[in-house]
């Protein structure tokens, strides 16, 4: 198989996490999961545990809240698929902690656009859909979501909207 992104997005709760599994168990090899959601509260904790639960012990696990371009440098190669859930997690986490957003960002694209593993999943909220929000700090963060997503479809494969757990492929 020849290296591929493809990206995922979809509104919260849309299935994007189930779908990407699905299509992942179909590729042979090893499997890493990077995952960017940290348990600061119980809810998140059950969620990131339910998670776990889906993916099974076929998996490789690295959490990760900021520094996921150095985890894909240093996994790339060694697995078959990588499955990153989910940028707008990881946007949230690194605007929390001041750091330079678009570089961030551009870093990121980079570690995609050189990473050699064979097939890389990508997952990621669509929070653009909705109501402008009413303060501007939420406001900044769907401007950036909406930025973040664009640059990663721009590199990606393939790039599916998820849709009551329907996938539909946007991008072939």
């Amino acid at each position: 198989m020849n290296k591929k992104i493809i990206f995922i997005t979809g509104s919260a709760r849309s299935g994007k996490s189930s779908f990407v599994l699905n299509e992942a168990l179909k590729i042979s090899g090893k499997k890493a999961y990077i995952a960017t959601a940290e348990a600061l509260d119980k809810e998140m904790g059950e969620r990131i545990e339910e998670h776990k639960k889906q993916r099974g012990k076929d998996w490789d696990t690295y959490e990760e809240p900021l520094e996921i371009a150095e985890v894909i440098k240093k996994i790339e190669g060694k697995y078959s698929v990588i499955v990153i859930d989910c940028l707008t997690v990881w946007l949230s986490n690194i605007m929390h902690a001041g750091l330079n957003i678009k570089a961030e960002i551009e870093h990121l694209i980079s570690s995609l656009a050189t990473c050699h593993s064979s097939l890389v999943y990508i997952v990621s909220n669509e929070v653009g859909m909705g109501i402008v929000p009413d303060n501007e700090m939420a406001r900044r963060f769907r401007d950036l979501a909406g930025f973040l997503n664009q640059r990663v479809a721009g590199i990606a494969h393939e790039v599916y909207l998820l849709v009551s757990g329907i996938p539909l492929k946007v991008k072939d």
